[in-house]
């Protein structure tokens, strides 16, 4: 077994393990924040709406007066089983609002991760190429405005400019009421099904409501996405080997997108996995904003209910999302970049 080979199936074996306590620290961190709120869950949600005797009842049912220790068994075995819970304002498991929203939210997030690649490939390829111009300093203002507003804000925008004034697209919800509901919900992706019904009109309507909330969430990562681009690409450009292509006489645009391009994107799929968090985030404001039914917007709704049961579920299913998908970046990077397993 050669050493590459060794490092790499070490690397990855640590990685695991230290998977299991980072799961559990962030499991325990939800227990215990949902814990503190004042109140059980029972009577914070649905206090003043039943009679003491049906909340004592309810409470029991769901464990609320067990021992704090047995509750966080519970809890534990319960993500193990992927049993999240039952939401207390409408008695449904809370693994049915992923089955029911969770393709909104997969397909918005999906949406806003391709524009800001289409948008912050090329315009940090452009910064970090034309470095210390004024092209990049346009594009650098540009990257930390696009971070630095919030998604909200650029969401009314975007909604008041493009729907209000041009009227060119839609403003909200992910169809029109007669498109949706014209479509029968068989994946709960509403493209999928306009795809698999053969309603062409359906699925052209779902992608004119898809514009303008996936390319606010997008403007948010590629505020993000150009400045890593633009730095990795500045320090890959000044390597050795970028200065050996300059000297056999290669077109300096050649050196750029051959010899540093690819290189310059390895510490970028690093990246990748730590802006997921940051795109669930983004997703539950944009979802307010535009009225798209996915898991942010239930998220909300069942705060406003004071579900703690239910914001206890749809806040560990995020948790656990992003520390898998650090997990699989980390090992993808892993087995492109040698140097990451020593």
């Amino acid at each position: 077994m050669s050493q590459a080979t060794g490092s790499l199936r070490t690397y990855l074996i640590t990685r695991l393990l230290l998977f299991v306590p980072q799961v559990l620290i962030i499991l325990t961190i939800v227990f215990i924040l949902m814990r503190v709120a004042p109140g059980d869950p029972v009577s914070v949600a649905l206090g003043g709406q039943r009679s003491a005797e049906e909340l004592q009842a309810l409470r029991e049912a769901a464990g609320y007066n067990r021992p704090i220790l047995v509750q966080y068994a519970e809890y534990i075995g319960g993500v193990l089983r992927f049993d999240l819970g039952t939401t207390i304002v409408d008695n449904r498991p809370v693994t049915q609002i992923f089955a029911v929203n969770g393709g909104a939210t997969l397909t918005l997030t999906l949406a806003a991760f391709l524009v800001a690649l289409v948008l912050a490939v090329p315009l940090g390829l452009l910064a970090g190429r034309f470095r210390d111009t004024a092209l990049d300093a346009v594009l650098r203002v540009l990257g930390i405005l696009t971070y630095a507003a919030p998604v909200f804000f650029v969401g009314l925008l975007m909604q008041l400019l493009f729907a209000r004034t041009l009227g060119w697209l839609p403003s909200s919800s992910q169809a029109s009421p007669v498109m949706f509901a014209s479509v029968p919900a068989r994946t709960n992706f509403f493209l999928i099904d306009a795809l698999l019904a053969q309603n062409t009109a359906a699925f052209l309507n779902g992608l004119q409501h898809l514009v303008l909330p996936a390319l606010t969430l997008g403007l948010l990562l590629t505020g993000v996405f150009i400045r890593i681009i633009r730095i990795n690409l500045i320090q890959t450009l000044r390597s050795d080997y970028v200065e050996a292509a300059r000297a056999r006489g290669v077109a300096e645009s050649r050196v750029v997108i051959s010899h540093a391009f690819k290189n310059a994107m390895v510490p970028f799929v690093t990246i990748l996995g730590l802006q997921v968090a940051l795109l669930l985030g983004g997703a539950i404001l944009t979802e307010q904003t535009f009225n798209w039914n996915g898991i942010g917007s239930q998220l909300v709704r069942y705060l406003d209910s004071r579900d703690y049961a239910a914001v206890q579920g749809i806040i560990t299913f995020f948790a656990l999302a992003v520390v898998t998908a650090s997990l699989l970046i980390d090992i993808i990077n892993a087995m492109i970049d040698p140097r990451v397993r020593y």
